[in-house]
């Protein structure tokens, strides 16, 4: 039992079964529902849950309103704790700003567009008129 887990650690590890290990997800069917989603790019392109990672792959992963960029540094096919994980990866610095940035304008409210709610029956009218102008 002890050899397939060394074996694992070798470099043969299915892509969605070393995000379960880093701990980008809690369960493995999650880490795979998320690449099949399109959630997960190796090298800028969509990748299969099969993917066998190699060291210094640049990874993007997108979880909830989060993107992270991450270069593979250790491969692993079991989850352990945290701090293990972490030395799984290195998230890129710019990925870092990205992140803090992004939490920065949610905090302050800035993302997104300020409703006061549903548009009134004159509103709507404004903006059926202008939409038909543009068709037309």
């Amino acid at each position: 039992m002890a050899e397939k887990n060394s074996e694992k650690e070798d470099g043969k590890v299915r892509l969605d079964k070393w995000l379960w290990a880093a701990r980008f997800y809690k369960t493995r069917a999650l880490a795979k529902a998320a690449i099949e989603g399109g959630k997960v790019h190796c090298a800028g392109e969509r990748c299969k849950p099969s993917k066998t990672p190699r060291l210094d792959d640049e990874l993007l992963i997108r979880n909830g309103l989060e993107a992270r960029s991450v270069v593979i540094l250790a491969l692993c096919g079991v989850r352990r704790g945290a701090p293990e994980a972490q030395a799984l990866y290195a998230e890129t610095p710019a990925s870092i700003a990205r992140r803090e940035e992004a939490a920065a304008q949610r905090k302050a409210g800035v993302l997104g567009v300020q409703t006061d709610g549903r548009p009134s029956k004159k509103q709507r009218r404004q903006i059926h008129g202008f939409l038909d102008r543009q068709e037309g």
